[in-house]
């Protein structure tokens, strides 16, 4: 969908012929290298991933729908980029930021430019889908974006206010908007290029709402727990949510149970602009007297076995039914 060296072929067939003519070298540097620098880093995967085991599981070969699996990795690395730039992030899978390597107009125009780079797999139509079905997988595309934006603008202002008053099921509908739908349109596309029934598409789309979310509590998690070691491999600073001041599931239930002391402290560390690595370690004893990761630890095993039972609901091939189960319970053990 984006070669690593653009041509005017490629553009003339992606984009349409040019009213003018195009500037070949100027999308080489404003499209090509900052995405590829991005995906270049590696990254789990594990949406195109679960896509292609999805439609195997449904009875699909996954190889003719190979196409379709890059849609997923290509949007959420489009929200990499732009949640980057919106949280101020130093750095993403052990390397620079992709703003501060090409800078903010770039990086933002890249990364918009992700959200509709993909689009154009629907209509190439590779699988051969009846006109209905591309409409169904283009309707469900706006739908599920459309509330990744409200995840994020929940969380941007969060971020932005110096009190943490957040409930725990609000950050849980970010989470499911934010990460939720991701996983969502992984699991709905699945089922609308291989001609599921409804209920097949709303059973496989909770199933990947659950475990996103399971996923997303995972990071929190690891985010303190490498912190703890010094970040290592996990790609990202040192106290990376408490510098960002995110509301995490863990600062939530901390900032309950503390004493009012500690709570108000907790709040104040997260609200600075900067923070030392003692007060990024003074936030992490509170969050573990107040046993807030383990916490956060037993609603992502809790939503794991949700996301389980809704998978249960699909009759799947036994071997991939089995692999996807595994995964909810991957995004919880995982150390990276």
């Amino acid at each position: 969908m984006l070669p690593r060296e653009v041509t005017d072929a490629y553009l003339t067939d992606m984009f349409g012929e040019p009213s003018y003519t195009y500037d070949t070298a100027a999308m080489q540097t404003g499209l090509a290298e900052p995405i590829w620098n991005l995906l270049d880093r590696g990254g789990k995967r594990w949406r195109a991933i679960v896509f292609l085991q999805t439609v195997e599981g449904l009875g699909a070969d996954p190889e003719a729908l190979l196409p379709y699996a890059t849609i997923p990795e290509i949007l959420h690395n489009g929200t990499i980029i732009v949640d980057d730039v919106e949280d101020g992030a130093e750095l993403r899978r052990g390397e620079q930021a992709v703003h501060h390597v090409f800078g903010m107009d770039v990086a933002l125009n890249a990364g918009n430019a992700m959200y509709f780079i993909p689009l154009k797999i629907i209509s190439e139509n590779s699988a051969g889908l009846p006109p209905e079905r591309q409409l169904a997988a283009y309707e469900m595309l706006t739908h599920e974006l459309n509330r990744t934006h409200l995840g994020q603008g929940m969380d941007i202002v969060w971020h932005n206010d110096r009190q943490v008053s957040v409930s725990e099921e609000e950050y849980l509908e970010m989470c499911a908007c934010k990460t939720g739908c991701l996983g969502r349109i992984v699991a709905r596309l699945a089922a609308i290029v291989t001609d599921q029934p409804p209920d097949v598409e709303s059973d496989l789309a909770d199933y990947a709402e659950a475990m996103s979310i399971t996923f997303q509590i995972g990071d929190d998690i690891l985010d303190i727990e490498h912190s703890l070691d010094r970040a290592g491999e996990f790609g990202k600073a040192f106290g990376n949510d408490i510098r960002e001041g995110k509301k995490t599931l863990i600062a939530i239930h901390a900032v309950k149970h503390a004493d009012p002391g500690q709570a108000a402290r907790l709040a104040e560390i997260l609200s600075a602009e900067e923070n030392t690595d003692e007060e990024i370690l003074e936030a992490i004893d509170v969050m573990q007297e107040t046993g807030s990761v383990e916490y956060a630890r037993e609603r992502a095993l809790a939503l794991a076995e949700t996301a389980r039972e809704h998978l249960a609901a699909v009759d799947l091939r036994p071997d991939v039914a089995e692999n996807l189960a595994e995964f909810t319970r991957f995004v919880i053990e995982r150390d990276v």
